[in-house]
């Protein structure tokens, strides 16, 4: 009796992981904004309605050192933001384990990204001056640094299309690249060339920033520096550190097992996103 209960539990639980797979959220379609040589680079885009107009938008970037990563790991972000009247994406860009690149060029696609969304925007339906920048770890990385280092352009890029968002979503992100800080060795000597916080300056778009107070990558203290000196040139930052929690806490398949740390953050991610004007406060 013990083993026939055994197998029925380890059925539904294998039916519930199923279930949980094919229910997982999936792009409504692929747009491609960038081509380097033989390597095409996607957006991975949800929205709930095609025909709307001036809508706001937010393209996130995945976690994964700048080595590896997937866009998957927004998908359940963009299909919340999706339903809530975005045009949500989720962007590829070149990485050390599939492209044999550094950390700059994890940079410079990032900042291709926002200049080819916010030059599409008519066609996809967004307002140019609503748009948000989002990303875990490496990938929250690249988000601050597209809003705050001033070099790192690609070629054939618009200069004349500012690639500045218009507000950051940060999920524990690397954003202190300096001796103190995370991937030094990767960018030594030309670490204030891409450090976010060695290139705050006025009129950086607000933040939101999530950390985990046991995140064994990005100290507590990195984060306070950065909501200073955000402060400091007049830019609200928001800092939310989740106790006991440890780096990518956030993730909607991690941290705790009844997924609060992912519910509570989106909450908290909405609230940041409505008080600045990029969701109705009704939503």
């Amino acid at each position: 009796m013990q083993i026939k209960i055994l197998t029925l539990l380890i059925f539904c639980s294998s039916a519930s992981s199923l279930i949980a797979q094919d229910a997982a959220p999936q792009p409504d379609r692929m747009v491609t904004y960038k081509k380097v040589g033989d390597v095409e680079l996607k957006l991975h885009l949800f929205e709930k309605t095609s025909d709307e107009k001036d809508r706001p938008a937010i393209v996130f970037f995945f976690g994964g050192g700048w080595n590896s990563g997937n866009p998957s790991q927004f998908y359940p972000h963009c299909r919340h933001l999706a339903d809530l009247g975005f045009v949500a994406m989720s962007a590829e860009y070149r990485v050390k384990s599939r492209n044999k690149t550094t950390p700059f060029e994890c940079v410079e696609d990032g900042k291709s990204a926002v200049r080819w969304i916010r030059s599409h925007a008519q066609e996809l339906g967004i307002d140019p001056d609503k748009i948000v920048a989002g990303g875990g770890s490496a990938g929250g990385h690249v988000a601050a640094a597209v809003a705050t280092v001033p070099g790192l352009n690609a070629e054939g890029d618009p200069k004349e299309v500012s690639c500045v968002p218009n507000g950051l979503v940060l999920f524990n992100p690397v954003y202190d690249n300096g001796p103190d800080g995370y991937g030094y060795s990767r960018v030594k000597p030309r670490h204030e060339e891409i450090s976010p916080m060695h290139n705050i300056h006025k009129g950086m778009p607000p933040a939101i920033v999530f950390l985990g107070s046991k995140d064994k990558l990005i100290p507590v203290k990195t984060a306070e520096t950065f909501k200073v000196k955000m402060e400091e040139v007049g830019s609200d930052s928001v800092l939310k550190v989740y106790e006991g929690e440890g780096h990518g806490f956030f993730n909607y398949n991690r941290g705790r097992g009844d997924g609060s740390n992912y519910q509570q953050t989106i909450t908290e991610m909405d609230a940041f996103l409505a008080k600045h004007g990029f969701l109705s406060k009704s939503q």
